[in-house]
């Protein structure tokens, strides 16, 4: 069957390349399992009342830490997905940064809500900062968001909403994300790795995302221009 991406499995495997693992390429400061325990009680005490929801937009959908009882399309008002933070780690290198997807102000942006049962949920959480917030200086890059669901409002927790400093790239014109997502690798793999995965995980879902969609076709035309076959 003819893939129906314009981004590839083929795309994404001339963008692949080993990269050793080095968290101190970052700037800030690598997080303790203490501080990683600081962190989840700080997340839990801002917990709403009811069951515990993970909003997820991205790699939480098709790369998730923990187990669900149920599971969701929702919708998160003002808010958009959007590739808004410069990496040089994790699928991304010094020589050639990358981008990691947020979510940010404006618009409106359809995901998933992952329902937690509760002898689960602060094992769930703990688990999601130490993957979410591998830095002190990130710890504050989470948010209890209201979500639209077909039975109601719902709170969800949810990471790297509306994220600022000067790390952040918003408003970068596609073109631009694609030539940074087309270029970069880390050793957790391709940057286009983590898009073709994301556009095609919100598909499988029935959330189609016309931005992503847009910047899967542009990093596809910038990998046939800079890694050409054969």
């Amino acid at each position: 069957m003819r893939d129906p991406f314009d981004l590839t499995e083929d795309h994404v495997a001339r963008t692949r390349r080993v990269v050793e693992k080095d968290l101190t390429l970052s700037k800030y400061t690598p997080a303790t399992d203490a501080d990683f325990d600081k962190m989840a009680d700080r997340v839990l005490s801002g917990r709403p009342n009811g069951p515990l929801k993970i909003f997820a937009y991205g790699s939480l959908i098709w790369k998730p830490t923990f187990e669900s009882t149920g599971r969701a399309v929702a919708r998160a008002h003002g808010w958009h997905r959007e590739f808004s933070m410069i990496m040089r780690g994790f699928r991304a290198s010094p020589d050639a940064p990358g981008l990691m997807m947020t979510i940010m102000s404006g618009g409106q942006c359809r995901g998933m809500s992952f329902e937690i049962e509760e002898r689960q949920a602060e094992d769930t959480v703990r688990a999601l900062v130490e993957r979410e917030l591998p830095y002190i200086e990130t710890g504050d890059d989470y948010r209890w968001i209201t979500l639209n669901t077909e039975t109601g409002q719902e709170k969800a927790l949810v990471f790297w909403a509306g994220p600022t400093g000067e790390g952040i790239a918003r408003g970068l014109p596609p073109q631009e994300a694609a030539q940074m997502i087309a270029r970069a690798c880390g050793w957790m793999g391709s940057n286009a790795e983590y898009l073709r995965n994301t556009v095609l995980s919100l598909e499988e879902h029935g959330i189609h995302d016309a931005r992503l969609w847009q910047l899967q076709r542009l990093v596809a035309a910038e990998i046939d221009r800079i890694y050409p076959k054969g």
